[in-house]
């Protein structure tokens, strides 16, 4: 384009050669494929959590002892059967959930008193370990327990069962690792050194406190145990 006075016209827009507008387009088909790759990661990394967190409720599941599952079914079968019986007894029922012993109809009511009178409930520690691995948390079940078994080991018997419980719950790639600050996972790492019998406590009670705070009130919110303590209060 040309003035009047016949000098051309500058475009206001930038002019670019062929080649440099084959190497734009190309630079943008490498954006978008970098875009493309992008989302795939985030989506395959997304499956793959997803994949994991179903293997460890699995896990979770069949780390379980054999009856535990099935005695969160029945106990809530049971407490139902049980209120709707003038006289609230046991006697008569299947053999199946004679294996179920329970010592009082208001039981489930003393579970929210304080943790350790959950704990120290057979009944009350099934379902609170079946919510665990509901809630992909039932490591820190596992753990706490594993520390009660091991502190009444034989002295003989301490390195191997101690090396056994910091490779699965403890250290950095263990396969169902508890959530411990460093200072706590150091100080258990030194202790495995010459291990003794409270080689786990400082972990250990971490791992109850955690529980305590965070995993009991929520298995004392959840539908099983308030549908469970709802019948027993109407029973």
């Amino acid at each position: 384009m040309m003035s009047e006075a016949g000098a051309p016209i500058k475009s206001p827009f930038p002019t670019e050669s062929p080649d440099q507008l084959a190497a734009h387009h190309l630079q943008q088909r490498g954006q978008a494929c970098r875009n493309v790759q992008s989302l795939d990661g985030a989506l395959r990394s997304h499956l793959k959590e997803k994949r994991r967190n179903h293997l460890i409720m699995c896990r979770g599941l069949e780390s379980l002892p054999i009856t535990c599952l099935e005695r969160a079914k029945e106990l809530k079968a049971l407490f139902g059967s049980l209120l709707q019986r003038p006289d609230h007894s046991i006697s008569g029922q299947s053999k199946k959930s004679d294996k179920l012993r329970l010592n009082d109809i208001g039981e489930p009511l003393k579970w929210k008193e304080s943790f350790d009178k959950l704990l120290s409930d057979q009944n009350g520690l099934c379902l609170f370990r079946a919510f665990l691995v509901s809630e992909f948390s039932e490591e820190n079940i596992a753990f706490y327990l594993a520390c009660e078994d091991y502190r009444a080991t034989k002295t003989s018997k301490l390195a191997p069962k101690a090396k056994k419980i910091y490779e699965e719950f403890i250290c950095s790639d263990a396969p169902r690792e508890v959530n411990l600050d460093h200072l706590t996972k150091a100080v258990t790492k030194e202790n495995m050194g010459v291990p003794t019998h409270s080689c786990f406590d400082m972990a250990q009670a971490k791992i109850y406190t955690l529980m305590e705070k965070d995993c009991y009130p929520r298995f004392l919110k959840s539908s099983t145990y308030l549908e469970m303590t709802r019948k027993t209060k109407t029973g």
